[in-house]
């Protein structure tokens, strides 16, 4: 046994960043790559908007609806859950699409300003919105896959009790 206090189990410390990584620059090929990446960055991210934009529009309209229904003799209650349950679910899927497209113009814009600038900030703060992009995009992933997966009992109960009619 040695004397010394280390421990043969504990995993080898690294740098977060290694030393290493403040000598690389971008060469010519790369910057090409990102100067032609970033209009469609930024068209994307302009489709995203405009998808956002008619999503909630469509919102404001289910709710309109919902208050005419709710004027009818007999629907008065259905036309109020329906346009609420309706525009609320609108303004999660709007929620939803907003972010992923305010991140992808945001990273093709910052990676336009850093064509033209060469400032190192405007290459981190796009390399941030890209992360951000794909974090968001992750987690849209996970909750689409857990609904999913939860979603698979609730579908063979349905069935199966269509079944029994």
């Amino acid at each position: 046994m040695s004397d010394d206090n280390t421990n043969p189990y504990q995993s080898p410390e690294a740098p977060i960043i290694p030393e290493n990584i403040s000598n690389r620059i971008l060469t010519g090929k790369m910057i090409i790559y990102l100067k032609d990446t970033s209009p469609w960055l930024r068209f994307i991210g302009i489709l995203g908007y405009i998808g956002f934009g008619t999503i909630c529009l469509m919102a404001v309209i289910s709710l309109i609806v919902s208050i005419a229904v709710g004027e009818i003799p007999g629907l008065e209650s259905l036309g109020a859950v329906s346009g609420i349950v309706l525009f609320l679910l609108l303004g999660v899927f709007a929620a939803i699409v907003f972010f992923p497209a305010h991140f992808t113009y945001k990273f093709g814009s910052y990676i336009r300003n850093y064509i033209n600038s060469n400032s190192t900030a405007d290459l981190e703060t796009a390399f941030k919105f890209n992360k951000l992009f794909w974090l968001v995009y992750g987690i849209i992933t996970i909750v689409y896959l857990a609904f999913s997966i939860l979603g698979i009992p609730g579908i063979i109960a349905a069935i199966g009790a269509a079944s029994l009619f």
